[in-house]
């Protein structure tokens, strides 16, 4: 049975309370069939979802500043992706690449070959999630070397798997009881600016002085592989020092360390460039993509040099879901909305929106410590001012209030005091407008209330 879907207005609009009666009613019964693992932002059901909006059950229409965790950023229901989508539904959904081949899983690992940063010769090995790529990319990068270890970054998040935890920073929620973890993981700090001890002027230097006493005590020999963030994600969206990517790829270089950026959630776009390492002028050795890959649909990349990504012997990479045809068929139509520029271009507006909203609370309140990123990957980090301690419970406080107006934000950062934005960047300006101001206003309330409650606290 087809039927025709009028098309969902890019307005926010609350037509209940958030969450609704009929939201509640089936958060209840998910609580009865689901497991308690899986945590929940805003306990709302969505019905459909276009653009920037999410229409739940309730008949709320919700400014989407999430895009599904930056997957959908080419819209929830891009017209592109669907009319790929259909046509290969209506052929066949799966043969696994690995028994029979297709046309679509080719033209996607051509089009990141000729995409993905490096001026060298590269082939792409397609997978399903994020985890699974890096996974992937550590295999490629020992079976090239023959070298086992791995350094990463304070900060970092690279998935749930048991390796990818162990690369991940974060204890909790994304590591804790879930050890032990794979071995030959290595840390070493990475240059924030905001927070560095010395100074964001020292930040850089530092940082890669660090990086190589941790790789000379270990011996830069054993190490098969460096994996960063070319803009951190959960770790609060932490762009690094300049130079300090640069740096990175020389050292690697240098030690014959396989350079491994992990683009998954800064690439496609996001950041104003087609990925987030343009703007850095570095090329990873490998590149990972994932989230925005296949506009909503479960595909994930590892690109890289020829000579490394051939190393592997034949069967040794693959996956049965790996490069599904509907995912393939998905990033081809992402591909497209991608092919006029427009949406770099949107990125870019979405940024300098975002900043001559936002940045005057830096001034105007004593609780907004930095606003970052680039792109429509920004970030509005939340401590006191002078002091820099961590303001979590402020930004979990502005995450529910603005959600209880309709707009959809999501709160990361290893001290969990980051609110971060990620609308689609096919978002309209009036709507985004719109977003940023419940978004303003809601951290004035907040910022009001805690200095009430400071002058509170000093008369009595």
């Amino acid at each position: 049975m087809s039927m025709t879907l009028v098309s969902v207005p890019q307005s926010r609009l609350l037509a209940t309370a958030i969450p609704g009666p009929r939201s509640i009613e089936l958060h209840a019964e998910r609580l009865k069939h689901v497991t308690s693992g899986f945590g929940i932002t805003l306990p709302v059901f969505i019905d459909r979802a276009e653009g920037a909006i999410l229409q739940d059950v309730d008949g709320n229409r919700i400014v989407d500043f999430a895009s599904g965790i930056a997957v959908t950023s080419v819209g929830a229901s891009n017209p592109r992706v669907q009319a790929h989508v259909g046509d290969q539904l209506a052929r066949f959904t799966h043969t696994c690449f690995m028994v029979t081949e297709y046309d679509s899983f080719t033209e996607v690992c051509r089009w990141l070959n000729e995409h993905t940063p490096g001026d060298f010769e590269k082939r792409t090995a397609l997978f399903s999630t994020g985890a699974e790529a890096i996974e992937n990319a550590i295999k490629i990068a020992r079976s090239a070397t023959g070298r086992q270890k791995v350094l990463v970054f304070d900060d970092a998040y690279h998935g749930r798997s048991l390796l990818t935890m162990a690369m991940t920073a974060k204890e909790n929620p994304y590591k804790l009881n879930f050890g032990p973890f794979p071995a030959e993981v290595h840390r070493a700090p990475f240059a924030a600016p905001l927070r560095w001890p010395t100074g964001a002027s020292h930040a850089t230097a530092e940082a890669l002085a660090a990086v190589e006493r941790i790789l000379t005590a270990e011996g830069p020999e054993t190490f098969a592989a460096m994996v960063i963030e070319p803009i951190q994600g959960e770790g609060g969206f932490i762009v690094p020092s300049p130079g300090f990517l640069p740096g990175l790829r020389e050292i690697a270089t240098r030690h014959g360390i396989v350079f491994v950026l992990d683009e998954i959630q800064a690439g496609m776009g996001r950041t104003g460039t087609l990925f987030a390492s343009n703007d850095e002028q570095v090329a990873g050795d490998i590149t990972v993509t994932a989230k925005a890959l296949a506009g909503g649909l479960p595909l994930s990349a590892v690109t890289g040099r020829v000579e490394l990504m051939n190393a592997v012997h034949a069967g040794g990479l693959g996956g049965t879901y790996a490069g599904n045809p509907l995912a393939c068929a998905a990033a081809l139509g992402v591909f497209e909305a991608f092919a006029d520029g427009t949406l770099v271009d949107n990125a870019r507006q979405i940024e300098a929106t975002a900043r001559a909203i936002l940045e005057p609370l830096l001034t105007d309140t004593s609780i907004v410590a930095e606003v970052r990123g680039r792109g429509a990957m920004l970030a509005v980090e939340f401590a006191d001012r002078g002091t820099l301690v961590p303001r979590s419970e402020l930004a979990k406080d502005i995450a529910a209030r603005c959600h209880a107006q309709g707009l959809l934000v999501l709160v990361c950062g290893s001290y969990g005091n980051v609110i971060r934005l990620l609308p689609p960047l096919v978002i309209e300006t009036a709507l985004l407008a719109d977003g940023l101001n419940v978004l303003r206003d809601v951290i004035q309330q907040v910022n009001a209330a805690a200095q009430a409650a400071l002058l509170e606290t000093v008369a009595a």
